[in-house]
């Protein structure tokens, strides 16, 4: 494993930050790392890097134990907070040199900046000043000061946080590929992110893990009837008509003639949903299976 976290607290005086948590993380795997504000995200980061020790607990990363071995932890880890310090008043390269002097890699300085000016695609910038960059400039040098040294473990803090939609997809794309051979973990409030480039997802309440589940099976968390089909018709009809369909649990209408209808059960409910309509002379104008998705999960879970 690259990240293990067994039984980790954190008190900040009376306050309890962190509370008995555990996980691991494998190589090879991005994982969401979602919560509310205050959840206990950032400090758990915090813990896992070296920047704050736990209250009891212990930490692994790579094999090697944080508290007791921090500075070679640091060297295996390539690390993002949500403000992205950066030095704008540096030039791009220069920024990069600098970190790239910090890391004993045995590979050339220069070889190391060129590499990864080419990874995240900051070649059009990077004779410019850091402080006359976008947003989106200013994250990728964020992202490449933390993968400058090759890190085996990547600890990404609201990496697209301010982001436009455009630059959004290109820095999950740079995730995604980057995830392909490191350990990621990646903080965000964006849950189409994490739909989108995660393979597991965990996430905290109050300091607690309340879920851990590959991504494909953090539904099943959700508590929710097993069917939600949304119908128009062409004009209206009762509810206790609706009521009268196999299966169905409750009935809302929500707007003349649009109906949501929840049901138990596996079986797919929508034909049962045309034969009524035929049978009452109504006209199906939409028929729409709500699916689960991983916002649904996080309120259910976080009693958002």
């Amino acid at each position: 494993m690259s990240i293990v976290v067994q039984g980790v607290t954190k008190l900040y005086g009376e306050q309890k930050a962190l509370d008995n948590v555990s996980f691991e993380v494998k190589k090879g795997e991005i994982v969401g790392f979602l919560g509310p504000n205050g959840a206990g995200k950032s400090t758990m980061m915090k813990i896992i890097t070296g920047f704050i020790p736990a209250s009891s607990g212990r930490v692994n990363v790579n094999g090697l134990p944080v508290e007791a071995d921090s500075l070679e932890v640091k060297k295996q880890i390539g690390y993002l907070p949500e403000n992205n310090p950066l030095y704008p008043e540096m030039y791009v390269r220069e920024y990069l040199g600098f970190v790239a002097s910090i890391y004993n890699t045995g590979i050339s300085k220069l070889k190391q900046i060129n590499n990864i000016i080419d990874l995240t695609g900051l070649a059009p910038e990077q004779n410019k000043k850091i402080g006359s960059l976008s947003k989106g400039y200013r994250q990728r040098v964020g992202l490449a000061q933390a993968l400058i040294h090759n890190p085996g473990v990547l600890i990404l803090d609201e990496a697209t946080s301010g982001l436009d939609p455009n630059q959004i997809v290109e820095i999950r794309n740079l995730i995604k590929e980057i995830g392909k051979e490191k350990t990621v973990m990646l903080s965000t409030h964006i849950m189409q992110e994490v739909e989108a480039i995660c393979d597991r997802v965990i996430i905290i309440d109050k300091g607690v893990i309340v879920a851990d589940e590959e991504k494909s099976k953090i539904y099943s968390k959700i508590k929710r009837p097993n069917q939600i089909i949304q119908v128009e018709f062409d004009k209206d009809t009762l509810d206790s008509s609706l009521a009268e369909i196999a299966n169905v649990s409750n009935i809302k209408k929500i707007q003349n003639n649009i109906w949501l209808i929840e049901a138990e059960g596996d079986e797919d409910i929508r034909p049962s949903i045309f034969n009524f309509a035929v049978k009452n002379n109504l006209t199906v104008l939409s028929l729409l299976k709500q699916e689960s998705n991983l916002e649904d999960v996080f309120r259910d879970l976080t009693n958002g």
